[in-house]
């Protein structure tokens, strides 16, 4: 690939419809015409490697809260890229949507945690939403993929 074109990765953990709203809000503001010089790809967490994450020049992350943690997907992706991407993706900008029924800050504050000892850089702050996602958190969401990707663009 080309210098003049970054890659942004999505790592999600959709599974309900609400997540795919926020997945889907996130992937256009990601693709959004506003920002060039970006190519979008998607990976569910289960299924994304270190590789995905060495190609990448930026990440966004999105999962539900189960029980006051990240999901095991998500958590299983960690643990598959974590010591292979230690020293070769730090200062990697990235960026993490969370929806929970009652609570995300466990879900967050782990993310974080990880994120934080990858040496990875948060963009801004993380889109969380709790219930039915309203406008509001649409455009959250929306605003997250748009954002990261207008970071890393190289236009």
């Amino acid at each position: 690939m080309s210098r003049d074109v970054r890659r942004l990765l999505i790592v999600h953990h959709t599974t309900s419809p609400t997540l795919r709203e926020l997945f889907e809000a996130v992937r256009e503001g990601a693709t959004t015409d506003e920002v060039e010089g970006v190519e979008v790809v998607t990976r569910a967490a289960l299924a994304a490697t270190a590789v995905d994450v060495f190609e990448a020049d930026g990440i966004i992350l999105g999962t539900p809260a189960n029980i006051g943690y990240m999901s095991g997907a998500l958590k299983h992706f960690f643990d598959t890229v974590y010591y292979p991407c230690l020293e070769e993706t730090r200062r990697l900008p990235y960026a993490l949507y969370v929806h929970g029924n009652n609570d995300t800050t466990g879900a967050v504050r782990a993310v974080e945690s990880i994120a934080t000892g990858l040496g990875w850089e948060r963009v801004q702050r993380p889109a969380t939403v709790t219930g039915a996602p309203g406008k509001d958190a649409l455009e959250a969401c929306w605003e997250l993929g748009a954002t990261v990707a207008a970071t890393i663009s190289p236009v």
